[in-house]
């Protein structure tokens, strides 16, 4: 089906307009109509290629809200008008343990990325959300609630289950301190899921501008990172970190802020590795861990809970003409605080 995009056809060039055909649907896949993307950080890595092994052309976008149009002839969990969600994978291998177990993100031979990837074939090359249409398995489709304004839905694909998945795995609650270090895409996010889960919320940033939003976000607590006094009072103070950053930073600088058996989870990934002593691990029986986004069972729980609290992200809304400027604006954090393409725009 000839499907009408935006595309970067280098790490060099500007994305542009770009046509490709996807696949038509077959007896387990629904067809999207797309009506929002999100702009991801992690898309700007992949279209510049600082990840490495960038496939162009490349249709970026995970973040993907739209109607269903289409159903297979044996669909169960969709019919034609319903909404529908794509996130940052479209199908996995399905039998590894992690497949098995509901957390398809760890796939062990590797999932099948929404984009600048292939399906499970390793041959067909997948293509993103910045389009008008796509074609997923529905095993690999999300429940999307009609409560809540879908521009801001989008970003949940995304940002909302990178924050909310880490957050469910260490039972963050009511009686834990959680500092959120960084306030962008993941981070607004992190603040509002930990506050509707009852914890006790304290933004971490470099910059005092960013006081009131934090608090207006759901933040109780607002420290500057360079306060040298701010940060020696917080010295063994949190029970988590929630650490957005992608730049380049000091880990050692937080360890210290954590409490006995205290745990700073790493979201973003910076260019660059941080040494971190053992002995500032061994002290506290600190940990440093990771997490990445989240299997389907968890994302359609991710969904259900915002829709239940009323939770999506603060987005700008953009037409698809002004994304270049839009990466630009990002790579200057001059975004409150996730970017949504109408894709609406992509059909004038």
């Amino acid at each position: 089906m000839e499907t009408k995009a935006y595309a970067a056809q280098s790490a060099t060039t500007p994305l542009g307009p770009w046509n490709f055909q996807r696949r038509e649907v077959g007896p387990h896949d629904v067809q999207i109509e797309i009506l929002y993307c999100g702009v991801c950080h992690s898309d700007i890595h992949q279209v510049r290629d600082e990840w490495g092994g960038s496939i162009y052309p490349m249709v970026p976008g995970h973040e993907i809200v739209g109607r269903i149009v289409k159903v297979g002839d044996h669909v169960t969990k969709f019919k034609v008008g319903d909404l529908g969600g794509v996130g940052c994978f479209v199908d996995s291998c399905r039998e590894c343990h992690p497949c098995k177990s509901g957390e398809e993100q760890y796939c062990e031979k590797g999932n099948a990325s929404t984009y600048n990837g292939t399906e499970m074939d390793r041959k067909t090359l997948t293509y993103g959300g910045y389009s008008t249409q796509i074609v997923v398995d529905e095993q690999y489709t999300l429940k999307v609630s009609d409560k809540l304004p879908l521009e801001g839905v989008a970003p949940l694909l995304c940002a909302g289950i990178t924050t909310y998945s880490p957050l469910r795995h260490w039972k963050v609650g009511k009686g834990h301190k959680v500092a959120v270090l960084g306030l962008g895409g993941l981070g607004h996010m992190a603040v509002k899921l930990a506050n509707s889960m009852g914890a006790e919320v304290t933004m971490l940033s470099t910059s005092p501008s960013k006081e009131a939003d934090a608090k207006k976000l759901g933040a109780h607590h607002f420290a500057l990172i360079k306060d040298k006094e701010q940060m020696k009072k917080l010295r063994n103070h949190f029970d988590f970190i929630i650490n957005t950053v992608s730049a380049p930073h000091e880990y050692n600088d937080f360890l210290k802020l954590l409490t006995l058996n205290g745990v700073m989870i790493c979201l973003g990934i910076p260019p660059e590795p941080s040494a971190v002593p053992a002995f500032h691990l061994i002290m506290g029986r600190r940990s440093i861990a990771g997490s990445l986004i989240g299997g389907i069972r968890e994302t359609q729980e991710m969904l259900d809970y915002c829709a239940e609290h009323n939770i999506v992200s603060d987005v700008e809304v953009i037409d698809i003409k002004d994304i270049n400027t839009a990466y630009d604006r990002m790579m200057k954090g001059d975004v409150k605080y996730r970017f949504v393409i109408d894709i609406a725009s992509l059909k004038k």
